[in-house]
């Protein structure tokens, strides 16, 4: 039995690297490839690639000096890591042919069958191979969006583990369920324009079970632990903020008017959100802070992410201004339950990923796109049921998938540094580097 598994397994890795990628003649004459949107999905999927390296730099000036490099390395390394995974496997998981909507096959494993020629189910104007790397660059920013909550003091070699396993049993079933053809979520109706549910749910909810089970650092709540590097940080913010309009608009898979509208509603609630953050923390505080400007545009460029292509400018502003008060809510309210999410992963894109998805069913409306469907305001209360109903259940699952994940690691290689490491920093004792030599 194990031999014939594999024997079957090599005999599919053998035609991902014999087979060629590149489509027939003619299977090239029997679709119609656009330019443009071949253009704008490669121009959004190297827009979305770069957010990681902004991400990298938003959470690295976040940190402590001595942190830095390890924090920069979280996000970098899962561009190649996550990268390898989803050639190898992963994106057969989460966009291949469908088994019971739960799961996509490995037929299309090693890229195997994933050629120049269009794939009608996802997007029929583009090659297959521009959606598979478009849809990549989500897959790698996902797992590093939860390192913020576990930095400065988990095991490198335990991250890189984590971010494994982590992308394979949760990200790519849940792209299946949400985007894959056959889904049960989509079967069911469920509204994520750009990754609200699939990005920001799964990536915010496994953030609070890694801040739960990891622990707060050595003397939080007691000690000092500001940013080290605000510009960089702000830096950062605005990267994230350009490329968000490939991750979002991009997400229309075509260069036309609905790509437009999701980078108008984009922008919109990034606007909207910042504006509403610095008006409270102003209020809140008594002084508005460069930090918190740049947090709440993060904030609402998160909560518009499922709803960018289904609702108005309008309801975006209004969509990022519920995200700006939410979210700065969220993050006080770690502090009152002595929780320790470094980088407010979980505030920023748990809660916003959550609001976004619920407004979706507030505001969407098949007159803004007839591809969506019609939410509250337009008649359809069940829409509101159906994503609350969907986040609710995504959120549970990658709250306690990732909890599990880390007792297990936990119980195998360790997760935290020791005592004396995260005293000296993780740039030295992980990497044997410094940010900084003065």
């Amino acid at each position: 039995m194990t031999r014939t598994i594999w024997s079957r397994g090599a005999a599919v890795f053998a035609a991902a690297m014999l087979t060629p990628s590149l489509a027939s003649a003619a299977e090239q004459a029997a679709v119609k490839i656009d330019s443009g949107d071949t253009a704008w999905i490669l121009m959004s999927t190297a827009l979305v690639m770069l957010m990681t390296p902004g991400l990298a730099l938003f959470y690295g000036g976040m940190v402590r000096r001595k942190n830095v490099l390890g924090t920069i390395m979280h996000s970098f390394i899962a561009i190649a890591l996550v990268s390898v995974q989803w050639i190898l496997f992963g994106y057969s998981l989460a966009f291949g042919p469908d088994i019971n909507g739960w799961i996509g096959s490995l037929a299309w494993a090693g890229l195997s069958g994933v050629g120049s020629a269009p794939n009608a189910d996802y997007a029929a104007t583009v090659p297959h191979l521009a959606f598979m790397i478009y849809q990549m660059m989500f897959a790698v920013i996902t797992p590093a969006l939860i390192s913020g909550a576990f930095a400065e003091r988990i095991k490198f070699s335990s991250f890189l583990v984590f971010t494994l396993l982590w992308t394979t049993v949760v990200y790519d079933p849940v792209a299946h369920w949400v985007w894959g053809a056959g889904g049960w979520m989509k079967q069911m109706g469920v509204l994520d324009f750009a990754g609200g549910i699939v990005v920001h749910a799964t990536s915010g909810f496994s953030a609070l079970a890694a801040a739960l089970y990891i622990g707060h650092r050595k003397g939080f709540l007691r000690e000092s632990m500001p940013p080290h590097d605000l510009p960089m940080t702000v830096l950062g913010a605005g990267i994230l903020w350009f490329g968000w309009f490939g991750f979002n608009a991009g997400s229309a898979l075509s260069s036309g008017g609905l790509a437009t509208l999701a980078f108008v509603t984009t922008h919109t609630a990034a606007v909207a959100a910042t504006l509403t953050w610095t008006a409270v923390e102003w209020y809140h505080r008594g002084k508005p802070t460069m930090f918190g400007a740049a947090t709440g545009a993060i904030a609402g460029l998160a909560t518009i992410t499922p709803a960018a292509g289904f609702v108005s400018p309008m309801a975006a502003l209004a969509i990022g201004m519920c995200a700006g008060l939410l979210c700065y809510t969220a993050l006080n309210a770690k502090v009152k339950f002595r929780y320790d999410d470094s980088l407010d992963a979980f505030g920023v894109h748990g809660v916003g990923g959550t609001l976004g998805t619920v407004m979706a069913g507030v505001f969407a409306s098949t007159a803004i796109n007839s591809g969506g469907a019609n939410g509250l305001l337009s008649g359809n209360p069940r829409q509101l049921a159906v994503q609350a109903g969907a986040v609710l259940l995504i959120a549970v699952y990658s709250f306690v998938v990732s909890m599990v994940l880390f007792k297990l690691l936990d119980a195998t290689m360790g997760l935290r540094v020791t005592n004396d490491e995260e005293t000296e920093g993780l740039d030295l004792t992980q990497h044997g580097e410094a940010g900084y030599t003065h």
